[in-house]
């Protein structure tokens, strides 16, 4: 379960710097009501992003599964594997086209215009059907055969993670006070100049140890040297407390 979890967490993050969620957050809060607004927009992303994984995980998931009850470890070992490969090149594919993509203007919303939890619910909407990391968490959650609560507890993680940002947001109009619209601008110039740096690492962080939990899982079956090696390894990564 651990195993999941860091998987879940890891991608989550890692897609959490997203500048079509960020982005028109943050220009919200430059509007009237701006704390409200933040708040209805930052839980139209959680419960629509939460909805629609939910659905694909308890639906055509797990009919698939129902097909497949018991699915080989190697295969989800592998499907992590691959999850890892394709943040990896995600992350690749930022860094190389990291100055060009950082010329180009961040999404932009009325703030004045439609409210936080359409303009959530639309995009959340929008982007789901090439939300390709949500779909990876999904994939080895509905591969990992647990029960429907597990699965809903480690989508439920996901997401948390996804909106890290718009807390962090919604923190900043509490907390800062006067000095919260200098400090959401100062955000906004840094993520205009550097989202695709940070996002870049974000996935290569990320795409690293999802590669390193279904290799390691793959190799513990392995005899020998090799064998004992990645479980020792794969053992110390999923049961960090030490647990048996």
């Amino acid at each position: 379960m651990f195993r999941l979890i860091g998987l879940a967490v890891s991608i989550g993050l890692a897609d959490s710097l997203n500048p079509s969620t960020i982005a028109p957050a943050l220009y919200l809060a430059t509007g009237q009501r701006a704390r409200e607004q933040i708040t209805e927009f930052s839980l139209a992303v959680f419960a629509v992003n939460l909805v629609c994984g939910a659905a694909v995980a308890l639906g055509p998931g797990q009919l698939i599964l129902s097909l497949v009850p018991h699915p080989e470890r190697d295969v989800r070992y592998s499907l992590e594997i691959v999850a890892g490969l394709a943040m990896l090149v995600a992350g690749a594919l930022l860094w190389r086209h990291r100055g060009r993509l950082a010329d180009r203007s961040l999404p932009q919303v009325d703030p004045h215009g439609r409210s936080g939890r359409f303009l959530g619910a639309t995009i959340s909407l929008v982007e789901f059907p090439t939300a390709f990391p949500y779909f990876a968490v999904i994939a080895a959650v509905v591969a990992s055969g647990l029960g429907p609560t597990r699965q809903l507890v480690l989508l439920l993680i996901y997401n948390i993670c996804f909106v890290i940002p718009l807390i962090a947001i919604i923190a900043t109009l509490v907390f800062a006070g006067d000095s919260a619209q200098r400090v959401l601008n100062t955000a906004r110039n840094f993520l205009q100049r550097n989202w695709p740096t940070l996002l870049a690492v974000l996935a290569f962080a990320a795409g690293f140890f999802v590669v390193f939990l279904g290799a390691t899982g793959l190799a513990s079956h392995a005899h020998g040297g090799l064998g004992r090696a990645a479980r020792r390894l794969h053992h110390i990564v999923t049961h960090p407390l030490g647990g048996k």
